[in-house]
């Protein structure tokens, strides 16, 4: 059943569209490099990557990062045998590596490409704020060289090139300008606006980004890929990608779960969802679950169970108002109206559903829909019973222990 119209008043679209784009948005994974980048995540072995990479397909997601292959022999050996993937099971995903600007960080991602036959983007990074180049001693024309030197040799092995420029989102206009400007003038066609430790706004996303558009791309009279790049230091990372595509963006990058360095990337699945839910993006969703399930195995990092959509409490409760309200839903027949009525984002989109849960701040309603749920009578002493022991607990009641108040057996699977 659809969820009648009217039901819902949506403030965000008063105005028109919440996010009105031109052209489908795009999305780059950098799971599998910057993501990696993580203190606390395992490198996980290829035969992980390879089933995220899928996933990554399933999912409709448009670019992947492989890896940096001059960073040694086993990243080499990483990115090949993904491409190879690729290529063997006929994935539509664009494949990119990312490289300092310097040779022996280019040279092996031509080498894959000869070895593989599959095209692979170039994504030749390089600082750009006046603290960086403070630190690093690094002059304009330091930068410049690097980059004319770094583009010219990419584009002559054959390489689409992606120029990134690091911590773009502290650097000042002029050197911005002057280094995308080279940038395009020696072959790149895309270029990343990167706000590398996180420190922009949603409105200074806007202003950045207007000005690469009117001061470096308009001006180059070339057909130029806009991306951008950024992290969650001040826990705008999301805000500030879907601002990006408000203000231009063709294309987004971010990791699952948000895992990156320091505190991580833009969670490329919360920006999935948000697509989504603002009407960006109309595709199936459902294996979301999935892929953030095998990456967070796969690295080693826990979901937290406040994650949004994806954590084990995001369509979770015990408390009696919210779980009651929830079970009217149910009663009525409408399984989206239970899964809207207490939730901002619509649990069946992404494969799941609503569990009421029985604890302290609960009321008899959750403990009758749980009993009838499993096929237990809801006597009324079986559920005086269990109500009276949540209500002395300091915690959710466990399945056993709920089943032993029943006076059924316990089980342990």
């Amino acid at each position: 059943m659809t969820l009648k119209s009217g039901l819902i008043y949506d403030w965000n679209q008063v105005d028109g569209p919440e996010l009105a784009l031109t052209a489908p948005p795009m999305l780059d994974d950098e799971t599998l490099r910057d993501g990696l980048q993580s203190p606390s995540v395992l490198d996980p072995p290829i035969e992980k990557k390879i089933e995220i990479l899928h996933l990554m397909e399933a999912l409709g997601i448009d670019s992947v990062n492989l890896g940096l292959p001059g960073a040694g022999p086993r990243a080499r050996s990483d990115v090949e045998r993904l491409a190879r993937e690729i290529a063997a099971s006929h994935l539509r995903i664009h494949p990119n590596c990312a490289a300092r600007t310097v040779e022996t960080d280019i040279r092996p991602i031509a080498e894959v490409v000869q070895a593989t036959g599959v095209a692979i983007e170039a994504a030749t990074f390089l600082g750009s704020s006046p603290i960086r180049q403070y630190a690093e001693d690094w002059t304009l024309d330091f930068l410049l060289r690097a980059t004319e030197k770094a583009v010219r040799f990419a584009a002559g092995l054959g390489l689409p090139v992606m120029y990134v420029t690091e911590d773009t989102t502290r650097a000042k206009p002029d050197v911005i300008k002057k280094l995308y400007t080279t940038a395009i003038e020696c072959g790149a066609r895309a270029i990343v606006v990167c706000d590398t430790v996180g420190h922009v706004t949603p409105r200074g996303v806007h202003a950045l980004l207007h000005f690469v558009r009117k001061e470096v791309i308009e001006p180059s009279g070339e057909k130029i890929r806009l991306d951008w790049h950024g992290h969650c230091d001040r826990g705008l990372a999301v805000a500030n990608s879907l601002a990006a595509f408000a203000a231009g963006a063709n294309q987004v990058h971010g990791a699952a779960l948000g895992i990156g360095e320091r505190t991580g990337n833009t969670p490329i699945d919360q920006v999935l969802v948000n697509l989504k839910l603002m009407g960006a993006l109309d595709r199936d969703l459902s294996r979301l679950k999935d892929y953030c399930a095998a990456v967070s195995e796969a690295v080693g990092v826990a979901i937290p169970p406040n994650y949004p959509v994806f954590g084990s409490d995001a369509f979770r409760t015990a408390t009696g108002v919210h779980a009651a309200a929830v079970i009217k839903a149910y009663k009525k027949g409408d399984v989206e109206l239970a899964n809207q009525v207490y939730s901002g984002a619509p649990s069946h989109w992404f494969g799941l559903g609503q569990v009421i849960e029985i604890g302290p701040m609960s009321g008899k309603s959750n403990i009758i829909f749980w009993l009838e749920k499993r096929g237990i009578e809801p006597r009324e002493e079986r559920v005086e019973r269990i109500f009276a022991r949540a209500k002395q607990a300091d915690r959710l009641l466990s399945e056993s222990e709920i089943l032993e108040l029943c006076g059924r057996p316990i089980r342990y699977d």
